[in-house]
């Protein structure tokens, strides 16, 4: 007799839950709103003497919780990034560590070089850079860049100029930034990169101003 009341009284809790939770999904189905109720009918289902009120306000809180909780990550996570340089500032920052200066320029042209290539408009000289140095000149507003592959003028050329003569153009490079293939003018130099190639000299009268010294 005992163990049938006790099983009558399971069976009636049984059901009363089970009740419960269809009149909680029976509400939710009614009231339509998507996500939210279906947070609110997992708290119900786990707690089934919630209301759905109830349940529904404890799913919000839980929602709002997670995705403070991820934002706050997300911060934390950007600020421990390195912060980036932009690529101008590194260009910068290299440009200013290349030589650079005034210095007078003279004009040349050979059939052949120091560096086995031939002649060309790019082709430029200099007894103190390395064979395969990249200098880009300014004249009046015009530019060219000119490649180190032959090593001049003279040292008595250079000293013979001020600013010292520390780079020969190529006639073709000189006529377009002047207007004559024979000429001696003063001139901007920036050097753009440093070649890998041999040097002539690593003195002498204009050694300081082609390395910035």
């Amino acid at each position: 007799m005992h163990r049938r009341a006790t099983t009558a009284i399971l069976m009636t809790a049984t059901g009363t839950a089970l009740a419960g939770a269809l009149v909680t999904t029976a509400v939710l189905i009614e009231d339509g709103s998507g996500a939210g109720n279906a947070a609110a009918l997992s708290v119900a289902a786990a707690s089934p003497h919630l209301s759905p009120q109830r349940a529904d306000r404890s799913a919000r809180t839980r929602d709002k919780k997670d995705t403070r909780v991820v934002a706050e990550a997300s911060k934390k996570k950007e600020s421990r990034q390195p912060a980036k340089r932009p690529a101008k500032r590194k260009a910068e920052k290299k440009a200013k560590s290349l030589p650079g200066g005034v210095s007078t320029a003279t004009s040349f042209w050979d059939p052949q070089t120091a560096s086995g290539k031939p002649m060309s408009y790019h082709t430029v000289a200099s007894p103190y850079w390395p064979l395969g140095t990249e200098v880009k000149v300014t004249y009046h507003g015009r530019s060219a860049t000119g490649v180190v592959e032959d090593f001049g003028p003279a040292e008595w050329a250079v000293a013979q100029h001020d600013p010292p003569a520390i780079i020969d153009l190529s006639e073709k490079m000189m006529a377009d930034l002047t207007g004559s293939r024979e000429n001696s003018v003063p001139v901007r130099f920036q050097v753009l990169k440093f070649g890998h190639g041999p040097r002539y000299v690593s003195s002498g009268t204009g050694y300081d101003l082609a390395w910035g010294k």
